[in-house]
């Protein structure tokens, strides 16, 4: 930690994977390194041809890229022009926003409801602006909240003509069954965007990957960054994809992490919201400035966790799930930062 110049004792801000990533990955990491002199495959195409067995669908329907950011920027980049109407939820994720307003789109936010994002109202609006992208979360960043596969489909099936939606599932492994609907890769209303940088435990690696139409998928081409997927990358995602029973496990490591931390946020009066992602957010029962507060007050006993950065979300704290010694880490020292706010 720069700004200490000390060490943290639980990194549980990020949204990490603290279980670490598979075994066999590491191993096939370490194999590629002594290779990575050499650019990657720029077409990926040893990862796209297993993504695309995995998923059970044609490889011309996947692209890899530089993590989620990476593949959003692109999407922006292709589809949106200065001026153009572009649809968010207001405190979703912001590095969307980011890219929106480095390619001059018109950025148009609709509240939560109730503590999850609400298709009906982003679809009313996509609608009323003629958005040509309109970006939703599915497990939900940041308050870890999820609609069903049903309501999802709903909302695919309701997409205004013209209009594009971005489907981020970055969370979808930690979600329970019945979270995403099934892949439809010819439906030219929807690019989904998937990861290895939360359950895969790869985050340090930057690498996602997209599933959309062929022709949507190929038109990526023309301006993707042909090697930002570099081959050590490339080597563990692929060997991170064969290892279903390391996913598995993590799984199951993840699912007592989030009964633990709801089980410390009860212990000290905080209300942990329900989550099917890889972290927990926290309603303090104050407001923005009260978490804030706690924030600094765990960063100086060097634990990292972040807030919702937009109200009334922003009376929460949003802590990952990371292993058992972090989080006794975390039980210990939320009490005496409760007590020094």
């Amino acid at each position: 930690m720069r700004a200490s110049g000390r060490a943290f004792r639980a990194r549980l801000g990020a949204n990490e994977s603290g279980f670490g990533p598979s075994p066999q990955a590491i191993a096939a990491m370490q194999a590629a390194a002594p290779r990575a002199w050499m650019y990657g495959d720029s077409e990926c195409f040893d990862l796209r041809m297993a993504l695309a067995a995995h998923h059970q669908i044609a490889p011309e329907n996947i692209l890899v890229g530089e993590g989620i950011d990476g593949i959003l920027g692109n999407l922006v980049r292709l589809l949106v022009a200065p001026g153009d109407a572009v649809v968010t939820s207001d405190g979703a994720y912001p590095t969307f926003n980011y890219h929106v307003a480095g390619f001059g789109g018109a950025l148009h936010k609709v509240p939560y409801r109730d503590d999850h994002e609400d298709p009906a109202a982003l679809l009313m609006r996509a609608e009323q602006v003629g958005a040509k992208l309109l970006y939703f979360c599915n497990p939900d960043n940041p308050m870890g909240s999820w609609h069903s596969a049903r309501i999802v489909q709903r909302m695919i099936d309701a997409v205004p003509e013209g209009t594009l939606l971005a489907l981020d599932e970055a969370y979808i492994d930690a979600a329970p069954d019945g979270t995403a609907p099934p892949l439809d890769p010819e439906d030219t209303r929807v690019i989904r965007l998937r990861t290895f940088s939360k359950l895969y435990g790869l985050a340090g690696l930057r690498i996602g990957y997209a599933i959309g139409t062929a022709p949507l998928i190929a038109m990526f081409d023309r301006i993707r960054n042909h090697f930002g997927v570099g081959r050590v990358a490339q080597a563990g995602a692929l060997a991170a994809l064969h290892d279903q029973a390391w996913l598995a496990k993590v799984q199951a490591e993840l699912a007592a992490a989030r009964q633990g931390l709801s089980e410390i946020a009860a212990n000290n009066g905080l209300h942990a919201l329900p989550s099917a992602t890889n972290f927990v957010t926290m309603d303090c029962g104050h407001d923005g400035d009260y978490a804030r507060r706690l924030v600094k007050e765990l960063m100086s006993r060097d634990v990292f966790v972040r807030m919702p950065f937009v109200a009334p979300h922003d009376r929460c704290i949003r802590v990952s799930a990371g292993p058992p010694a972090e989080l006794a880490v975390f039980a210990e020292t939320l009490p005496q930062a409760l007590r020094n706010i």
